[in-house]
């Protein structure tokens, strides 16, 4: 297993490296100039002041070598500046990394548990008027976008019932609690689970409908054994794999869908901060926040393949 986990590390090199170069890359073929946020056609500036600016944030170097600079400051933990407000920019995504983990975290913890339990129910009954409500009910969630779910949810449980809060992460005239942190978090939480339940169940129920016409499970059943027991000792284990591969494959998918949630219910995360820096051209931000996202991705896909061997003994990495 360590061998494995040092290959692992070693083949994240140069997929790190690849990540940094199209970040880059993309920023560079923008429309636009970097220094077009600097620039106020009332103040009427010359070309001297432009070129002024451009050499003050290194933009008058050849693409290189401000590649390289900035790979450099990376790798020292060093994000740069905002340009709207001047602060660090890691800063600044430290402090939003923790709301959007509390969200994206607690609704992919949601649509895991509640897609798999319904996954293995549809496979039990499959053909049910069950089977079929279920599945045509995970269509749904899988076609509705998010920004759509949280109006439409919004509207309901928020501004009509007045059962949950429309917005924030926690109440402005008291101290937070855990019941009024548990209020404000459970409609983005709802919106954003509702894609990963649905495929959670759709793969749940399609691994378990291989695995409950195996041999194996055919002859445990003609020994007598339980059918509970034939279901979670024999026939979940087996079904975990494709499981676990679309747990660590739904981050990436998590955060897309905050940056709309979030935006609908006023959460202060990565999301909203991201549009934040789309709107003010907020390059070194942009810049930033996209390198994280794609750590937390490889970091899920290495987690993901580890979790193989947990969940099937033949798998063995050494």
């Amino acid at each position: 297993m360590q061998k494995y986990i040092f290959r692992r590390l070693l083949i994240g090199i140069p997929v790190f490296l690849s990540i940094t170069i199209i970040i880059f890359g993309l920023i560079e073929i923008a429309p636009g100039d970097i220094t077009d946020y600097f620039i106020r056609p009332e103040l009427n500036m010359t070309n001297e002041a432009e070129e002024a600016i451009r050499a003050r944030f290194g933009l008058d170097q050849p693409v290189t070598v401000r590649y390289v600079n900035w790979l450099v400051n990376v790798l020292r933990g060093d994000l740069g500046f905002r340009y709207t407000n001047g602060q660090p920019v890691a800063a600044t995504i430290g402090q939003r990394l923790s709301a959007t983990v509390l969200l994206a975290g607690t609704a992919l913890i949601v649509g895991s548990v509640i897609g798999v339990a319904l996954g293995v129910f549809t496979a039990l009954r499959q053909y049910s008027v069950w089977d079929f409500l279920l599945t045509s009910v995970s269509f749904l969630g899988i076609s509705i976008p998010s920004f759509v779910a949280g109006i439409i949810v919004l509207y309901i449980f928020a501004i009509k019932l007045g059962w949950f809060p429309s917005g924030g992460m926690r109440p402005v005239d008291r101290d937070p609690t855990l019941l009024t942190t548990i209020q404000y978090l459970v409609l983005p939480t709802f919106v954003l689970s509702l894609a990963p339940i649905a495929n959670f169940m759709r793969y749940t129920r399609f691994a378990m409908l291989e695995v409950i016409r195996a041999d194996y499970v055919r002859t445990a059943r003609g020994k007598g054994m339980p059918e509970n027991r034939i279901t979670w000792r024999h026939g979940f284990p087996n079904a975990l794999l494709p499981v676990i591969t679309l747990f660590g494959l739904s981050l990436p998918a998590l955060v897309v869908g905050a940056v709309f949630t979030e935006t609908i219910f006023s959460w202060p995360g990565m999301g909203t901060l991201y549009l934040e820096a789309v709107n003010g051209r907020d390059v070194p931000l942009l810049m930033g926040m996209n390198l994280v996202i794609a750590l937390v991705v490889l970091v899920a896909n290495l987690v993901t393949d580890l979790a193989y061997a947990v969940a099937d003994p033949r798998i063995r990495y050494d």
